[in-house]
């Protein structure tokens, strides 16, 4: 009997290692990453999918025409308009706003429910209608980082693709069906506008705007140079693919040394909020006169102006360009 026993436990224990390698290769056939590169190679032969590209219209403010003819006299709106387009989200400038005004009225309606009164809900409000842009500002700096760490491996690629006799907008399409994505899609962007007709140094300098990088400038400067003076090409991009690795090295290390200053920055900027909030849990009517008081608001003002200008200063200080 305790034979039998011990056989079914192993046989159940293969039984779901064997259940758990299948589902794995399953989503791996389909989803992993080999599938995905096959899938980007066959949508650019086969031209199955449409390119993010700015030759055929500009991006629109709204899907409504008459939302966005009356977003254009906004002043600036098409500064938000490019900070999306750089950070990578598939927002419209009016679903953004939209976003952004809905967590407007719910932070006014939480602050209300507590018991705050107009002018401290209006502060609310606005604090949370800021989220959704220091998301956008957050997404637009990370998708910038990511695309600097794929930089060098690209520009490798497309050493490697022109000593093999390819021309440059073959390299730049090499680039955009192997490398992954951010870094794929922009530059699948640039060959398709040098192939539909734009100059190459006008794709490029669109390159820089959609990824305001200063690697990205490095490479696209020193490709609009070569094709003024001449050049191996190939050497170029390996001696920048060199430079932008040792550059991001040395930041690796500056960010290790000044990690504590922006941990203490951290914690000096989340701990009167957290020790308020604790407050509020174990005896709500300590800090309440902060609020029903009008010495106690203009006390809350002064503190919050004095904290984003601490923030400010300590931003600065562990913020070092390499």
């Amino acid at each position: 009997m305790d034979y039998l026993y011990y056989l079914f436990a192993i046989l159940a224990f293969l039984a779901v290692v064997l259940f758990l390698e299948g589902a794995y290769l399953a989503w791996n056939a389909y989803k992993g990453p080999e599938a995905k590169r096959i899938e980007r190679r066959l949508e650019a032969m086969t031209l199955g999918k449409e390119h993010e590209s700015t030759l055929v219209k500009q991006r629109m403010l709204a899907n409504t025409p008459g939302v966005a003819s009356m977003l254009q006299q906004v002043p600036r709106i098409q500064q938000l308009d490019k900070a999306l387009l750089q950070s990578g989200l598939q927002y419209s400038v009016a679903k953004f706003l939209g976003i952004c005004l809905m967590f407007a009225v719910v932070g006014f309606a939480i602050a209300l429910y507590f018991g705050a009164n107009v002018l401290v809900s209006i502060i609310v409000a606005a604090v949370a209608a800021c989220l959704p842009l220091l998301h956008m500002f957050s997404a637009k700096q990370k998708r910038i980082n990511t695309i600097e760490q794929q930089l060098p491996s690209a520009l490798d690629l497309m050493g490697r693709a022109m000593v093999a006799g390819h021309a440059f907008p073959s390299a730049l399409q090499m680039v955009g069906t192997e490398m992954p994505e951010p870094i794929a899609s922009e530059f699948r962007i640039v060959f398709d506008e040098i192939n539909y007709g734009i100059p190459t140094s006008e794709a490029l300098m669109n390159l820089i705007q959609r990824v305001p990088s200063t690697d990205v400038s490095y490479f696209v400067i020193a490709v609009l140079i070569q094709r003024e003076t001449g050049g191996n090409l190939a050497e170029l991009l390996g001696n920048i693919s060199e430079l932008i690795r040792a550059r991001l090295k040395l930041l690796g290390s500056v960010r290790v040394l000044s990690a504590e200053g922006r941990l203490s920055a951290w914690i000096l900027t989340l701990l009167p909020f957290a020790l308020g909030a604790v407050l509020q849990l174990v005896n709500p009517k300590f800090l309440s006169i902060l609020w029903t008081d009008p010495n106690g608001l203009k006390m809350v003002i002064i503190a919050l102006i004095l904290m984003v200008f601490g923030i400010f200063v300590m931003w600065r200080i562990i913020k070092i360009r390499v």
